[in-house]
């Protein structure tokens, strides 16, 4: 499992803090030293079964200051992961990526039921 994920952020530190309270083994990588890739993020959200605007970091200020929020609408989903590929802080994160699924954003309770923990 990777866990993807801007050291800074406080949701990220909530969500490596449970991944470490509950055991749950997994390599990390950090989302602004190696943004994720376009056929990284055209496979995930493949998998993820997330519409892709799911992805989009919407409350950052990257986000913000290139008016994201109108333009989308109009995008197709190519012009989408080659946007999310320029830079990691455009991606919604923490990410964790399985085998079989990929999470988006910490949900303690999402995480928990799909990691079958407590």
């Amino acid at each position: 499992m990777t866990f993807i994920c801007y050291p800074k952020c406080t949701t990220c530190q909530k969500a490596r803090k449970w991944l470490d309270e509950n055991q749950i083994a997994y390599a990390f990588r950090d989302i602004k030293m190696e943004h994720p890739t376009y056929d990284e993020l055209a496979e995930w959200h493949k998998r993820s079964g997330l519409p892709l605007k799911k992805f989009f970091n919407t409350s950052g200020l990257l986000y913000k200051s290139m008016g994201l929020k109108d333009k989308l609408p109009g995008m197709s989903e190519e012009e989408m992961l080659r946007l999310l590929a320029t830079d990691g802080m455009l991606v919604k994160r923490p990410l964790l990526i399985g085998d079989d699924f990929v999470l988006v954003g910490f949900k303690e309770t999402e995480w928990a039921s799909r990691l079958k923990t407590k």
